[in-house]
Formats: structure tokens, C-alpha cells, sequence
């Protein structure tokens, strides 16, 4: 197992930390044509509870 010769100085521990980044959700029309409300990909519609034009969830 590789182990550290050295011990990493703040500087480089936080420059190499500052590469972590966060990305907005990206939100996608709802396919119901009655709803077309914005929500996240791959989810269930919270505003009418459709997903792929089924009905999977209650509306909220």
C-alpha cells in the first residue's frame, strides 16, 4: 500500500481541494403536455407525479 513519504503541506492540500466543484441541477421540461413544469432529469415529476407518461407518484 502506498503511503505518504512526506507530510502534505496546506497549501498543496488546498489547491489540490480547490478543483472540487459543484454543478447546477440540470432541470428538463415535465413531458406531460398539461404540466410542462421544470424538474430534474431522470425524476419524477413532483408537481404532477408522471415519469416516462406514466402516472408513478400522487401529485404533490
Amino acid at each position: 500500500m502506498a503511503v505518504p513519504k512526506r507530510k502534505m503541506s496546506r497549501s498543496n492540500t488546498r489547491s489540490r481541494r480547490s478543483q472540487w466543484k459543484t454543478t447546477a441541477v440540470h432541470l428538463v421540461e415535465c413531458s406531460n403536455r398539461a404540466c410542462r413544469e421544470p424538474k430534474p432529469q431522470h425524476v419524477a415529476c413532483p408537481t404532477c407525479g408522471q415519469y416516462g407518461g406514466r402516472q408513478v407518484t400522487q401529485p404533490a
